[in-house]
């Protein structure tokens, strides 16, 4: 697994910078391919040539806009949902307050319910089901432009930090679907584990 993406899935997101205790604001909500660690917009002085992904959060849960994810990893088959206005994906499997009793389709991974025809719930169930399956990794990883994931790029992103996606009030239903204003995206029509955007390639940073 190439360092950013395990770092990713893993990194502790919307925690204060130590660099920058006594900044106003200093979440850290920005993750940096090039150091594989989370940073807060006051960081990015600092990463002034590294790629840099931005981290959201809805209902206390980190999520980051498919378009730009889709520039790093094949995410066919995550189920994506529409919160203003912007496709998003969750980056590790929300926390269940009771084992699913409902028949039908969950996550392979974790058996959170989906609606049809999605296998995960989130791009670290996807990824551990690649490695549990034991295929490379390589074959869902796209080369990427770093110019692509310049901080440049990034939409809306204010250094108070005050661009949530959608208010933190909402909760999960029983059935597992968010309510508000959600809304779940017909999936990519490609087979699990196959790229959508040709050959891919290790990324440079493996």
């Amino acid at each position: 697994m190439p360092g950013w993406l395990g770092a990713l899935v893993e990194e502790s997101f919307f925690v204060g910078c130590g660099s920058h205790e006594k900044r106003r604001k200093n979440e850290k909500n920005i993750f940096c391919l090039g150091c594989c660690t989370s940073i807060c917009p006051h960081c990015v002085p600092a990463h002034p040539s590294h790629p840099l992904l931005q981290v959201r959060r809805y209902v206390y849960n980190d999520v980051v806009r498919l378009d730009d994810l889709e520039k790093l990893i094949d995410c066919s088959f995550v189920q994506p949902y529409t919160i203003n206005s912007a496709k998003v994906v969750f980056l590790k499997p929300r926390p269940q307050s009771r084992p699913s009793k409902v028949s039908g389709n969950t996550c392979l991974t974790c058996d959170r319910i989906l609606q049809e025809p999605f296998h995960f719930c989130s791009l670290s169930c996807k990824v551990d089901h690649v490695l549990l399956q034991g295929e490379d990794l390589s074959s869902i990883l796209f080369r990427f432009e770093e110019s692509e994931l310049a901080f440049s790029h990034f939409e809306n992103l204010r250094m108070d930090n005050s661009d949530p996606l959608d208010d933190d009030d909402d909760d999960d239903d029983d059935d597992g679907q968010i309510t508000g204003s959600a809304v779940l995206e017909r999936p990519m029509q490609s087979k699990v584990g196959s790229p959508r955007k040709g050959a891919p390639h290790r990324s440079p940073l493996s």
